[in-house]
């Protein structure tokens, strides 16, 4: 699973999704994207379920560059407690992914077939997405 080493901080407060991405909205390493076109936050287990998607698809043709990392912590109170006491403890990571980033990106594969590949892959993210390529 996906999680930094070392943070600076446990604890985050959750923030804003609102607005575009600030950056990763060009394709960079690829010549086929994945964009996303709502704001979301993006566990560590659906990227790596998207990825582990991705992987089995390609085989050992194409290569395959993942621009999203989750660096954010999420914490969650126990069960039945009660109000007050703190934060609760980090449970899992996410990704702050904002309107048109670049999520996935492919390279090495023919079109028909990265669009077959990031349609199976979108059936596993939580947000709605779109088949982008490369403008020369």
């Amino acid at each position: 699973m996906l999680m930094p080493k070392k943070v600076k901080f446990r604890k985050v407060q959750r923030g804003t999704m609102k607005g575009l991405s600030k950056g990763a909205r060009e394709i960079a390493f690829g010549t086929y994207g994945l964009r996303a076109l709502e704001p979301v936050w993006f566990t560590a287990q659906q990227i790596e379920a998207a990825r582990m998607t991705i992987s089995r698809e390609i085989k050992k043709e194409g290569k395959l560059f993942i621009r999203v990392f989750p660096d954010k912590p999420v914490t969650k109170k126990p069960a039945e407690t009660r109000m007050g006491k703190g934060k609760g403890n980090p449970e899992f990571w996410v990704a702050v992914v904002k309107r048109e980033r670049i999520i996935f990106e492919l390279s090495e594969v023919d079109e028909e077939r990265a669009k077959a590949i990031f349609k199976l892959a979108a059936y596993k993210l939580p947000m709605k997405t779109q088949f982008v390529k490369k403008v020369d």
